[in-house]
């Protein structure tokens, strides 16, 4: 049976396309999956929970597309459970034009990238938005202790397609936490050799006859 991303996505219009850039037949291999790649293993909701950042595109009352960064600390984004994802929706520039369009239309489309291992999840899903007077448990769930920006709505998203593209023009980007990871232990070795020479030194001087 086809999988869940070639369901959504292979429209007759792509499957046109496809055939006239010679990609149909390496396509058909998506529907005869056995796997309809609708729910989240172990491997995607790790990848999940580590992200700080998503992009995510929603579909105005007038049918235009609108992609939108989404960013907060480690966690803020999470897999609730095999089917189901969430996110702190953070107080930003009071546009509401995300939010605004899951009102109209509940389908939504993420893109979470993993810049440094050149990985990139893509998620179909449908929303729901949670409020804390409504739903105070669910939003206390998703909210990140220690992170200053206000919590003004969850959005909770029912997988309905996962899949994973290729690293292909994906270019590694590190963050500075990430930058200082890979530092930090040769900013210590640095220092260790320092020292050592410094010990060196005063040890070498020490030896040296005084006439």
């Amino acid at each position: 049976m086809p999988n869940a991303f070639a369901t959504i996505s292979f429209t007759e219009s792509v499957k046109a396309a496809q055939t006239r850039y010679g990609s149909r037949e390496s396509n058909l291999r998506f529907e005869v999956s056995d796997d309809p790649r609708n729910q989240l293993g172990e491997f995607e909701a790790e990848f999940i929970n580590a992200r700080d950042s998503f992009y995510m595109a929603t579909i105005s009352e007038n049918a235009w597309p609108y992609v939108q960064h989404r960013g907060g600390p480690v966690g803020f984004i999470r897999a609730l459970d095999s089917r189901t994802i969430g996110f702190a929706d953070f107080k930003g520039n009071r546009q509401y034009i995300s939010v605004g369009n899951l009102n109209a239309n509940a389908r939504i489309s993420l893109i979470l990238m993993d810049y440094p291992n050149r990985r990139r999840l893509k998620l179909w899903g449908t929303t729901r938005i949670i409020h804390e007077v409504d739903e105070p448990e669910l939003i206390a769930r998703l909210n990140v202790a220690g992170y200053r920006a206000r919590v003004e709505r969850g959005i909770v998203i029912q997988i309905e397609a996962i899949e994973w593209n290729c690293p292909q023009h994906i270019t590694p980007r590190y963050s500075e936490t990430e930058v200082d990871n890979v530092l930090q232990p040769l900013l210590e070795e640095n220092k260790q050799l320092r020292e050592q020479l410094l010990i060196h030194q005063e040890n070498h001087h020490s030896d040296v006859p005084t006439s």
